[in-house]
């Protein structure tokens, strides 16, 4: 998914993971709004033995890359439950900060799509309401689960799971490499021998660099972003990686960089990284499952690797979890929490949302099918390893900086990058 700020002011993953798609008049399958209400009582729990109604309707905010996917499963929720389902294309730059305004005055829609890194904010801001999975939530994987997973309560149905990979030209690399320092010898080799131009690719934000991209390389150095508790949930009270290991990664960036061995180019936006490695012009491109289809399409043979490690330690990526959340302010919670939990469980929605965005289902039975595409099992097995993107609302306070301080890295801005480094965390504590 393409340029979307997710909230954080970052355009990045989702290149990744969650973009803006540019909304045309085509794709708007409704306007705006909520639901009428159907006077059903606020229970968490699903009723797949709920009887039809015809006075309610669900609004669900979607974005236009996943509305053709949830046309079918919406339809048959209106057949079997006689309630419509209004799919709604919005601008996912904005749409968790619109839910949160929108909500409240009972604008906003019973349904959202979004990445499951909102979900602290979206608690903070009591807009979204727990869900009561039961049964059903050992039909997923763990970890979609446990993302979806807020100060003990599960608060949406996961579909997808994504993560960052590095993604190999296997015409100019042959084999696939276990350190950064390997990939990148590998790189130069292809680019000395005239078949490409560039040793290795990665999409830079011009304002804040991109911190979703390299942080499986940043833990390699052991500098996890927050504490974890003892149940392994985020302590979102501190950051810590302002340790021996961040300055290591700081100083990484520095050498890296435009002034030393430009591996990371300040001038290469997500859009151009890509460009690039679709014109053969790289060995190397780290990325997610969202730029494989135009891979695919442009006919480049291509391996999907684990994470090469910079530092003595595993690198672990970020994992996002995708889902469905309701809103705590929905005036038809029954009807919404039926079509949520009973509905986009099935393995139909879940294909369906599959085929659409490529990225891994959440559903272990989706997930074996669509396994069977080495792509996705690649995928799916470095995620395994990775570590959930944080959804504490203190997260918020952390892009900015962390951003803004990789790019004066990269860009040779700071004569002392791990004073720099240590300054951007002391920052950010005091925001916090």
């Amino acid at each position: 998914m393409k340029n979307t700020t997710d909230g954080r002011g970052l355009v990045s993953r989702r290149s990744f993971a969650l973009g803006a798609f540019g909304t045309s008049a085509a794709l708007m399958l409704a306007a705006c709004g909520g639901g009428t209400s159907s006077n059903a009582p606020s229970t968490g729990a699903a009723s797949s033995g709920a009887a039809k109604s015809t006075s309610a309707t669900l609004t669900l905010w979607v974005d236009a890359e996943r509305a053709p996917a949830l046309k079918q499963i919406a339809a048959k929720f209106k057949d079997e439950k006689g309630i419509a389902v209004k799919l709604v294309v919005k601008d996912f730059a904005a749409v968790r900060d619109d839910f949160i305004t929108q909500a409240p005055t009972g604008k906003g829609p019973d349904v959202l799509v979004g990445p499951h890194d909102w979900l602290g904010k979206l608690v903070q801001n009591g807009v979204v309401a727990p869900l009561q999975l039961g049964d059903k939530a050992s039909q997923f994987a763990e970890s979609s689960i446990q993302a979806m997973t807020y100060d003990g309560q599960v608060y949406g149905l996961p579909y997808s799971i994504e993560n960052v990979a590095l993604v190999r030209n296997t015409a100019l690399s042959s084999e696939p490499l276990k350190t950064f320092d390997e990939v990148v010898a590998a790189g130069k080799k292809a680019v000395t021998a005239g078949k490409a131009k560039y040793s290795f690719l990665v999409g830079l934000d011009p304002k804040q660099a991109d911190p979703y991209h390299t942080y499986a390389l940043q833990t390699s150095f052991g500098a996890p972003v927050f504490a974890q508790k003892a149940d392994g949930s985020y302590d979102g009270s501190k950051v810590i990686m302002d340790n021996a290991g961040g300055v290591k990664f700081a100083e990484f960036l520095a050498r890296n960089g435009d002034k030393g061995t430009k591996v990371f180019n300040s001038n290469i936006t997500g859009d151009i990284a890509k460009e690039k490695f679709l014109a053969g012009q790289s060995a190397y491109f780290l990325t997610g499952p969202w730029n494989t289809p135009d891979i695919q399409k442009k006919g480049i043979k291509f391996a999907v690797d684990p994470l090469p490690t910079a530092g003595d330690q595993p690198a672990q990526p970020f994992i996002g979890v995708n889902g469905f959340f309701i809103s705590a302010k929905s005036k038809n919670t029954l009807a919404a929490t039926e079509f949520v939990v009973n509905y986009l469980s099935q393995e139909a929605a879940q294909d369906a949302l599959f085929k659409t965005g490529g990225r891994p289902p959440a559903l272990t039975s989706s997930f074996e099918k669509a396994s069977t595409d080495p792509v996705v099992k690649a995928f799916g097995e470095i995620g395994a390893n990775g570590v959930p993107m944080p959804a504490v609302p203190a997260m918020d306070a952390v892009w900015a900086d962390w951003g803004g301080t990789e790019l004066d890295l990269i860009k040779g801005k700071e004569a002392n990058p791990g004073a720099a480094w240590k300054k951007m965390v002391a920052t950010i504590n005091k925001k916090i």
